[in-house]
């Protein structure tokens, strides 16, 4: 056993070669790096640090981490797994070649090799075109009442239709405030469908047709949303569906299966993470929009502890055949 901790047996040895290669960095990739470092696996995890809750000063909703902003949570994480001697380096893997036994290419040019791989890259969210939307996200412009909703419960809602779907975020928000409007935007009162129109009145939401044109805002707070004929309405909170883009290129190059939703392309995983790749695993928002960060943290811990029977098995077969 080394300094450590880790079983050399067990893990692979060599400056370029690891039992697992863990892409990505946020929640999700952390906790399966914990978990692999404590099962005394060679871990390296390649985070190009671009977290998607970055806009946001805290996190909700995470037992124990309730209110900590996400930047202090990933600093706590890559803390803890230095301390089972994960390693992890700021760049992005450009390159994946192999077939159970990896070749994962650097953007720094260094290539390093894995027995194992988990993916854990992602997405990003594209906001709606609408001048002042973009500067005040993760602020007064939010995506999820679960995450945001209790820090601004009673306060005047704006919901910004980008579909039909937006009806379902109206709905939802008018839990934590009875004072919710919905702005069709570009969407024409047509799409609505009967049901919807009777929901919207049962919860008291307010419907604005019209094109939005821009946020207003005083001293740094939003305060309305004006209409393009000039109409403005007084708000202090908008919620936005921004378009969810999975940051999937790295499997779709690797083959793997992808599941067409009305969200975005999502790899097909079994309940471990497992995508239709020997060898490969996803967790986080690679698999689904809607995964929060604790559900991102328990994904990472599933294909982790997955990945460690499943290279312990092989190993054990090995020597068997032998």
């Amino acid at each position: 056993m080394n300094e450590t901790g880790r079983n050399e047996d067990l893990g692979r040895t060599g400056d370029d070669s690891y039992d697992v290669v863990v892409v990505g960095g946020g929640a999700a990739g952390l906790s399966a790096a914990l978990v692999l470092g404590r099962a005394r696996l060679r871990t390296l995890v390649v985070d190009a640090g671009e977290p998607r809750n970055a806009p946001s000063s805290h996190m909700q909703g995470y037992l124990s981490r309730d209110g900590m902003s996400p930047a202090e949570f990933l600093a706590l994480g890559r803390e803890e797994i230095a301390g089972y001697g994960v390693e992890l380096v700021r760049d992005r893997v450009t390159e994946v070649t192999g077939d159970g036994d990896f070749t994962v290419v650097l953007d720094a040019g260094r290539p390093v090799r894995a027995r194992r791989l988990i993916v854990a890259t992602g997405l990003k969210d594209e906001l709606p075109e609408v001048p002042g939307v973009a500067e005040r996200f993760g602020r007064d412009v939010l995506h999820c009442p679960f995450c945001h909703g209790w820090e601004v419960r009673d306060e005047p809602f704006g919901v910004l239709a980008s579909s039909a779907m937006s009806v379902h975020q109206a709905l939802m928000v008018s839990q934590w405030s009875k004072d919710v409007t919905l702005f069709l935007h570009r969407v024409a009162e047509e799409e609505l469908s009967d049901q919807d129109l009777r929901r919207l009145a049962a919860a008291g939401v307010g419907v604005v047709p019209g094109e939005v044109a821009e946020l207003v805002t005083d001293d740094d707070r939003l305060t309305g949303v004006r209409l393009a004929d000039g109409t403005t309405h007084a708000r202090s909170v908008l919620f936005v569906g921004p378009r969810p883009v999975p940051q999937t290129g790295l499997l779709e190059r690797l083959g793997a299966e992808l599941n067409e939703t009305p969200f975005g392309a999502y790899p097909v995983v079994d309940p471990t993470g497992l995508t239709t790749v020997p060898g490969v695993w996803a967790a986080g928002n690679a698999i689904g929009f809607a995964e929060q960060v604790v559900h991102a943290a328990s994904g990472g811990y599933r294909a982790a502890a997955a990945i460690v029977g499943d290279l312990l098995m092989s190993r054990l077969d090995a020597a068997v055949g032998d």
